[in-house]
């Protein structure tokens, strides 16, 4: 693990959620995207050489929307950058660790991710992510 990419926040209303962020940083958002496989609509803010990634779900199936049922908004999981995805996971299953999804997915901001189950790190939902071949 290289370095902390990002900081995953649920919001229940992602507009409010930048508007309280940039109050809260000094800094506007810098870009917005969708991820319609997983359902959200992300909201992108840079604090040093981390992000915070604001999720609102945008259908109620999605894993936000379920998330934000069950515990409202907060912090939902923690990203670490990685320079080879699929030697990390390989890593980590070797160490133990049960991985939510083996083939890593597309994810926001030009990423590849891969998530491990809360229950195998301390109840911290953990998102690998590498950046995508351009």
């Amino acid at each position: 693990m290289r370095k902390i990419e990002h900081i995953g926040i649920a919001v229940s209303d992602l507009e409010k959620s930048n508007e309280l962020f940039h109050k809260l940083l000094g800094k506007s958002h810098f870009k917005t995207e969708t991820v319609a496989g997983e359902g959200v609509e992300t909201s992108f803010f840079q604090v040093g050489e981390t992000k915070v990634e604001l999720l609102q779900a945008t259908r109620p199936d999605s894993p936000i929307a379920k998330y934000l049922e069950r515990k409202s908004e907060g912090i939902h999981h923690i990203a670490f950058d990685v320079e080879d995805i699929h030697a990390e996971v390989e890593r980590l299953k070797g160490e133990g660790f049960e991985i939510l999804n083996e083939t890593p997915k597309e994810g926001a901001d030009n990423k590849l991710v891969v998530f491990l189950h809360p229950r195998s790190t301390n109840g911290v939902l953990v998102e690998l992510c590498q950046e995508k071949n351009l």
